[in-house]
């Protein structure tokens, strides 16, 4: 590591001042075995979002949360992470730790998801073990319980930056794509296992009598497969710690090239639009100097970029907004859905209830609808560059929001079982693309521009605008969606009083997306 003698068969990274302005350097090609353990974070990651999709709602039900605050524990996070996500980002990219920039804050991000998770799944039984007085252990047990929740949320966010760019910074270009690869396949993988793991039915197995309860038997399952996963991806690829390489000569990168395709949360505000500011991995002399202007992502930033921006681009924020608003309005509530409307059942029932159980049999079939939208996600994402040369990206696009909508809104007028489970299929149309067409358009649209200056004579990227800070404000887009989802899906529960108009919402949002698509999206070949 560091090691600049030059000599072969040995790694040669340069400082940026070696090579003019920078230095180029070529990391070595990595084994897929490499690749595949640096993926399991993201199985690890993607599992635990599934146990708290599966589990979140009936556990905050279940020690008391009142009905008009339990969709606001879905705001706190993403407004901290909308906030803050900036200063975790510059942090990481200046960290120099010896073990390396990323990992270090990869592990910080880890525990903290380990930490919440025992406190949401695990709260009530803490507090009703230290205190007796009803009033004052139902208080404590709903704010341990939302703190657990708001925890595991921020770092469960976070984390897909700094592994990203862990992934960028010691991988070449076509390691990447295959690490990418990997990251979408074990992100399906991880998901659906997690989602199998919440639809089994533990009161009535042994793992079941002898933890306590399904609670507890899932956060077993969490933190065994979470420590194990990122132990795994923490010893796969060696960093290369930023002190070797001095910064006050370390510019950030171009924007990214042009026909990069990225899947979702692979995206270069992983480093807040400064990729390997001590090494470029894959470039060479920048072109002009405006592409040596450091592009710092900050919420001013990117405020300026969302007001500045072409009008497609504009375009484009808006409907992934009405997207993820949609697909999350559906998503966080499904299996308090399946309890209540599709089973009947109670959650504020006593929990040795026949309502109380009808209502947790609900959120374990529930659970298995969440499966089959992640196995679905992941063949769809496949089916999808078939589909391509016949219908386009606008055509993938406008598809999934139509079919999302089409489909919740079928199960929120006629809610069964089956039908239900059904849909499921359609939920993984929608996830699979928002997580990768908008994406594609961004490339895309890019490529127009740069091949458009260049045929100008143009400088390239002379509005200081990048890929990067694009495909940030364009994540952005997903934290403002759960602030609506928190902030507005309690309020419009308690004026109907019922969850169906969950999905009723989701799916009349969808299809308003489906028209804006249609209507304002920019089509590209």
């Amino acid at each position: 590591m560091g090691d600049k003698s030059g000599q072969p068969g040995t790694h040669t990274y340069k400082s940026l001042a070696e090579d003019g302005v920078f230095g180029f350097v070529e990391p070595p090609k990595r084994p897929m075995g490499s690749l595949l353990m640096h993926s399991m974070a993201m199985f690890g990651r993607e599992f635990c979002y599934a146990v708290e999709a599966a589990y979140v709602t009936p556990v905050l039900l279940s020690v008391g949360l009142p009905k008009s605050l339990y969709s606001v524990v879905w705001l706190l996070s993403p407004v901290l992470g909308f906030l803050l996500q900036p200063v975790v980002g510059s942090a990481s990219d200046h960290c120099r730790a010896r073990w390396g920039r990323r990992r270090p804050y990869i592990l910080t991000l880890g525990i903290m998801m380990l930490l919440g998770m025992a406190l949401y799944l695990n709260g009530d039984i803490i507090i009703s073990a230290l205190i007796a007085d009803p009033r004052r252990k139902l208080i404590w047990a709903i704010s341990i319980t939302m703190i657990g929740v708001v925890l595991f949320d921020f770092a469960a966010d976070f984390i897909d930056g700094p592994i990203k760019a862990y992934l960028f910074d010691v991988c070449t270009y076509q390691d990447k794509e295959r690490g990418l690869h990997y990251h979408a396949l074990f992100t399906g993988l991880g998901g659906a296992l997690g989602y199998v793991l919440g639809a089994i039915d533990w009161a009535h197995l042994e793992l079941g009598r002898v933890l306590g309860t399904e609670f507890q038997v899932m956060f077993f399952f969490s933190s065994l497969v979470l420590a194990l996963c990122f132990i795994i991806h923490l010893c796969s690829i060696p960093e290369v710690p930023l002190k070797d390489i001095p910064t006050q000569q370390a510019p950030c990168d171009l924007a990214v090239s042009s026909n990069r395709t990225y899947q979702y949360g692979s995206i270069e505000k992983v480093k807040n639009g400064c990729v390997n500011p001590e090494l470029v991995l894959q470039g060479g002399k920048p072109k002009n100097p405006a592409e040596q202007i450091p592009r710092t992502m900050t919420m001013k930033s990117l405020l300026r970029a969302l007001i500045s921006m072409p009008p497609h681009y504009r375009c484009l924020f808006i409907s992934h907004l009405i997207g993820w608003t949609a697909f999350l309005s559906n998503m966080l509530f499904f299996t308090d859905f399946m309890g209540r409307i599709v089973y009947h059942g109670d959650p504020y029932g006593a929990h040795n209830s026949t309502e109380f159980l009808i209502y947790q049999r609900g959120v374990e079939v529930g659970c298995w609808g969440l499966c089959i939208n992640a196995v679905f996600s992941s063949l769809y994402s496949y089916f999808q560059k078939a589909l391509v040369p016949h219908i386009g990206l606008k055509g993938l696009y406008f598809t999934g929001y139509l079919l999302f909508g089409l489909g919740t809104g079928f199960i929120g007028l006629f809610p069964n079982v089956h039908s239900t489970l059904a849909m499921c299929t359609l939920f993984g149309v929608m996830s699979s693309t928002l997580y990768t067409v908008p994406f594609n358009l961004i490339a895309v649209y890019h490529r127009e521009e740069e091949q458009r200056q260049q045929a100008r004579g143009g400088d390239l990227d002379s509005s200081g605008r990048g890929q990067g800070l694009d495909c940030a404000s364009l994540t952005c887009m997903v934290q403002l969606a759960q602030i609506l989802v928190g902030g507005g899906l309690g309020f419009l529960v308690n004026m109907a009083g019922s969850v169906v108009v969950v999905v009723i919402t989701a799916s009349v949002l969808a299809l308003i997306g489906s028209c804006f698509v249609a209507l304002f999206v920019r089509h590209m070949d």
